[in-house]
């Protein structure tokens, strides 16, 4: 029974050896994964800090982006009031361009028979200077004629 107690130890002892030695390789293994996965946390660590710090310099940008165009907008908001304010003095403009219209389409309407009156007199004063020069013209060719035939004698 002693050599059954002893093969039981040694059994026992054999499998612990075996189990030892898979359980050694395991966290070989293990010690192994863990580096790489240490290794890849490294580098992952470098890449979050690259893009924090792009990231930082991209609200930077954005934020003075921002603040120009806050700038721009309020200077737009100027030139469209000014804008607005020659809009307005061009509607007064023609509000007052239309009132002058009306007022000397108004005149004209009611001086349209002094107009047609000066017309008229105009006509006459055109035929009256016309007769004279034609009535001069015919007074120097009879000069003219008289003078020739006294040149002639």
């Amino acid at each position: 029974m002693q050599i059954i107690l002893y093969l039981s130890v040694a059994l026992i002892a054999i499998a612990f050896f075996v189990l030892v030695i898979y359980l050694s390789k395991t966290l070989k293994s293990l010690q192994v994964t863990l580096t790489s996965v240490s290794n890849t946390l490294t580098g992952l660590e470098k890449q979050l800090n690259g893009v924090t710090t792009e990231t930082t310099l991209l609200l930077q940008k954005t934020n003075a982006l921002a603040e120009d165009i806050q700038q721009k907008s309020e200077s737009l908001n100027s030139v469209v009031d000014a804008v607005k304010d020659v809009g307005t003095t061009v509607s007064k403009f023609n509000g007052t361009l239309q009132n002058i219209t009306n007022s000397v389409d108004q005149q004209v309407e009611e001086s349209k028979e002094k107009i047609s009156q000066i017309v008229q007199w105009s006509n006459i004063f055109l035929e009256l200077k016309d007769k004279w020069q034609a009535r001069k013209q015919g007074k120097d060719d009879l000069s003219s004629k008289e003078k020739q035939r006294a040149r002639a004698h």
